[in-house]
């Protein structure tokens, strides 16, 4: 007998969170969120039907507590917990107690998720099923130097992986020897953070490895269907950062072989719900049947399911909630098929320029471009905490190709204006526009390849710099005569700076309302026609009366006005401090080791009166999860050590001093 739901709580924030509520929305059903102090003024809170506190802001107080999510279902009648992903969607220990409470888990099993909730148990599990597993070391044995032993018996390049990780946490790419002992501390460090479990396994890495997952469904009738694959390669640090469907050059023989592959892996543990079974295969040319190898099950939604559900017209988290009700699947497996490609981006608030450090701090200001569906739990004014998942949306498109797809998911990510906190948003679209990737060939190695010119940044066009100016001065354009003079024209000098160069400029403005920009005396914009709200700008420019238009947001940092400009397909941002303010902008920092996010100090390995060379490793600093290395700006001698280990530290504050260079 079917079991319906009126109401669910959902045990996540989010974009997940507001993903849930639109879909149980549509259904009917009646949603719970839960929030932390960190969350109280969310987009997932403001969408449901009721909310509950549930602690402070770190997770391990609030959205990790089992049994104050279960007493809020309780208290607000629910009937259901969908637990999203990420936080406890893979918690057996959660599920039995969920299921104990007498509610309904909107998800797999227990035992399931035990089965293959430990990389190194799942491994053993898939080949006992006959699935083809990526050679490596899975046993028990933690000892350091019998792990390197079996790193050296697999042969470099080898991967280490906490057994109970995901995400890319816990998991260390490892070249050489020498590099081992380290690597494997940290990756255990990084388990036991993120896990509570410093276990690791080893794999052989594959060097030109492309990732390709198959989106696996099952019911409590005893049915298992696939809905095809999704290409997941374009990754760094091991996360995954532009996902697609279906995966190129897949031909019917090998997604028949490894689909036949996840949906087996599936019925071996009698799989119900959404999961996702992760295979490696070798890129180094076409894919092949006998090319690929197990990695692991995520026994949960994934992140990239919208790519599935593009392609395919389901709506997967309607197929969990009917599941979990105990309904069949709406679908057979030859009622599925694949219609047209789609792309998967997510932006997050990170500085690709600097290694990708994941960012905090106010939305000032957020748009997205009506060419994409945009999955997003923030929306303008809210701020990105140093507490969880710096993701600030994902950018969908669909077509019926790839490369229309493609094009669109390129238009869009330039479209997207972000601003009060750096995003990946500029990379992504240079991403989108790889020759290799636009090709369809390439592997995880492309991002870490291409790095370098993939976040390289064109300085500001002289339309950039002439908007960022005519903004900040705060011109009228619709002020009769506003450029009017007794003595010549209405000139207006100022100084703004861009990726901390400055730049002086001089805008002339004419009675007519034209205005000219003048960079260190050079002629470099000519505009007319102008039109400025405070946000919307257009205008002409140029002899060829080109139209213009851009996007123009005004907000303060550190005491200086930031000034971003989106137009012709790229956003730039300015400040223009002020001088007698101290401004954090005009400051030279470069005697000191600043942090360059809000976190927590986990190693310190200098003291005062140490000699350090240039980009030497003074410490290491832990946020949202992730490890970063504290790096020397200089060679020099530390003067001052403004931290300890176990510190909670603001971003951008100082933590080593560099005793000041000689002048000659």
């Amino acid at each position: 007998m079917t079991q319906t739901f009126s109401k669910i709580l959902i045990a996540n924030r989010g974009e997940i969170a507001c993903r849930i509520i639109r879909t149980a929305r549509d259904m009917g059903i009646a949603t719970v969120a839960v929030y932390s102090d960190a969350d109280a003024l969310s987009l997932h809170v403001e969408m449901a039907d009721e909310s509950v506190h549930i602690g402070p802001s770190p997770a391990a107080d609030s959205y990790l507590l089992a049994d104050r999510i279960i007493a809020a279902a309780q208290q607000t009648g629910a009937q259901a917990i969908h637990p999203g992903y990420g936080f406890l969607s893979e918690n057996p220990d959660f599920v039995e107690a969920v299921q104990a409470a007498g509610l309904a888990f909107i998800g797999p099993s227990a035992q399931a998720i035990r089965a293959m909730g430990l990389k190194d148990a799942a491994k053993d599990l898939m080949l006992q099923a006959g699935v083809p597993v990526v050679p490596g070391y899975q046993g028990d044995s933690q000892d350091p130097a019998f792990l390197a032993d079996e790193a050296e018996r697999i042969g470099y390049p080898v991967l280490i992986k906490a057994r109970a990780g995901g995400g890319g946490k816990g998991m260390r790419k490892v070249d050489r020897p020498e590099d081992f002992a380290d690597a494997l501390a940290s990756a255990r460090r990084e388990g036991q953070g993120a896990f509570a479990d410093p276990h690791v396994l080893i794999e052989k890495y594959i060097t030109t490895p492309r990732h390709i997952e198959v989106q696996v469904f099952g019911d409590s009738h005893g049915q298992v269907v696939h809905l095809f694959e999704r290409d997941c390669s374009l990754q760094r640090r091991h996360q995954k950062v532009i996902e697609e469907a279906p995966a190129p050059g897949m031909t019917d023989d090998v997604r028949r072989a490894m689909t036949d592959a996840a949906v087996k892996a599936a019925q071996a543990i009698d799989y119900t719900g959404a999961g996702t079974i992760e295979f490696i295969a070798d890129g180094s040319g076409p894919l092949r049947a006998d090319g690929f190898w197990f990695m692991e099950m995520n026994t949960r939604l994934q992140v990239e399911h919208p790519v599935t559900e593009a392609i395919t017209g389901v709506d997967l988290v309607e197929w969990q909630i009917r599941v979990a009700a105990g309904e069949p699947l709406p679908l057979r497996q030859e009622d599925l098929s694949i219609t047209g490609h789609a792309f998967e981006a997510r932006l997050y608030a990170e500085d690709p320029a600097n290694g990708f450090l994941p960012a905090t701090g106010k939305l000032e200001y957020l748009s997205f471009s009506a060419r994409a569906r945009n999955d997003t739990g923030v929306r303008s004014g809210d701020t990105i905490s140093p507490f969880y998942d710096p993701m600030i949306a994902k950018i969908i498109t669909h077509g019926p190709d790839r490369n229309s797809a493609r094009t669109s998911l390129a238009s869009a990510l330039r479209e997207t204006h972000v601003v009060g906190t750096v995003s990946n948003a500029a990379f992504l679209a240079a991403l989108t526009d790889h020759a290799g990737f636009a090709a369809g060939q390439f592997d995880t190695g492309l991002i870490e390849r291409d790095q370098a010119q993939l976040v390289t940044t064109d300085d500001p066009s002289g339309l950039h710099i002439a908007i960022a100016a005519y903004a900040a001065l705060g011109i009228d354009p619709s002020a009769p005569h506003g450029g009017w003079r007794l003595w010549g024209n209405a000139a207006h000098e100022l100084t703004v700076l861009h990726d901390g160069a400055p730049l002086a400029c001089r805008l002339t403005v004419l009675p007519d309302g034209r205005a000219s920009l003048f960079l260190d005396g050079q002629s470099i914009a000519d505009l007319r026609n102008i039109s400025f709200d405070g946000v919307a700008f257009s205008a002409r420019t140029g002899t060829t009366q080109a139209q213009v238009d851009a996007s123009v947001r005004l907000a303060h940092r550190d005491a200086a006005l930031l000034i971003s400009v989106l137009t012709e397909g790229s956003t730039r941002e300015f400040l223009l401090p002020d001088p007698r303010s101290g401004s954090a902008a005009l400051v030279d920092t470069s005697d000191s080791v600043v942090a360059p996010m809000t976190g927590m100090i986990v190693a310190l390995n200098v003291t005062v009166g140490d000699r350090v060379a240039e980009g030497a490793r003074l410490g290491v600093m832990e946020a949202m999860k992730m490890e970063t290395a504290l790096i020397a700006p200089r060679a020099g001698t530390v003067a001052e050590v403004l931290c300890a280990a176990g510190d909670a530290v603001e971003g951008g504050s100082i933590l080593v001093n560099l005793e000041a260079e000689a002048t000659a």
